[in-house]
């Protein structure tokens, strides 16, 4: 695989962003098993990063370029500070960065597949709910979503104490208007629930994490209203490292089709 450290300037945050990208390659370096490359454009998966990291992080934590090696996949790691993937009530215009700008300047940048078919996201925490609003917002552009330990109830976050109050009431405001509002990922089921094209979403979380309680709400409430589900829970797993390297690694070939 090709790994790309891409810096451009950002019109939607009006400053130099910095993106990780990794491309496949006709061939692969000793070790790495890869997928034949054919003539078709590569597909593409979102890859977002939680509250306390940046775009650099899942090439350091886990074997992410191998386990796109062997699917010949497009993986597009940004950086959205502490923004929950939202246009900050006092800041900057993450969302529109995230879901208009960067698949637009990705896609002048290379050559990538634009077929809604061949386009997926997923993260961890804070980006497994950026992941699941990109794809409850336009599910006509995505075949498949991944949560992994996902913030899935954000409403439910503002009223537990925490170090994170400040920075949430700085990104979306007035606390109080979340439920029914668009960064509410339980509007945003209903609200898609009839829409002819959805996504597949995958939802995981280990039984001790700390956001385990939200998974239990999320994935009933998404299946009632029609949405194909599949819901993974990991007895004991806690928030780290080991249980997301995992879920990567099984949730690329789910979202193809090509499991195991």
């Amino acid at each position: 695989m090709a790994f790309l450290q891409v810096q451009f300037f950002s019109e939607a945050l009006n400053v130099a962003s910095t993106v990780n990208v990794i491309l496949p390659e006709p061939r692969m370096g000793i070790g790495i098993s890869a997928a034949e490359q054919d003539a078709a454009l590569p597909r593409v998966l979102y890859l977002l990063h939680g509250y306390s990291d940046d775009h650099s992080i899942w090439m350091r934590r886990t074997s992410v370029e191998r386990y796109a090696a062997a699917h010949q996949l497009a993986v597009i790691m940004p950086a959205v500070n502490h923004s929950f993937y939202t246009n900050e009530a006092q800041g900057e215009r993450y969302w529109d960065y995230v879901s208009e700008e960067l698949p637009a300047v990705m896609h002048r940048f290379f050559r990538l597949s634009d077929r809604p078919e061949d386009t997926f996201a997923a993260g961890l925490s804070m980006g497994g709910y950026g992941a699941l609003k990109l794809g409850l917002s336009h599910p006509e552009r995505f075949a498949a979503i991944g949560s992994f330990s996902g913030a899935v109830d954000i409403a439910d976050m503002t009223h537990r104490k925490s170090d994170g109050i400040d920075n949430m009431k700085r990104v979306f405001g007035n606390l109080r208007a979340l439920p029914g509002s668009d960064n509410d990922l339980f509007h945003l089921l209903a609200q898609h629930a009839g829409d002819a094209h959805r996504p597949r979403l995958y939802i995981s979380c280990g039984t001790s994490d700390f956001l385990y309680h939200q998974h239990r709400k999320f994935v009933p409430e998404a299946e009632r209203l029609g949405w194909d589900v599949t819901h993974f829970e990991k007895p004991d797993a806690v928030h780290e490292w080991g249980f997301w390297d995992e879920q990567i690694r099984f949730f690329i070939p789910w979202m193809l089709g090509e499991e195991a």
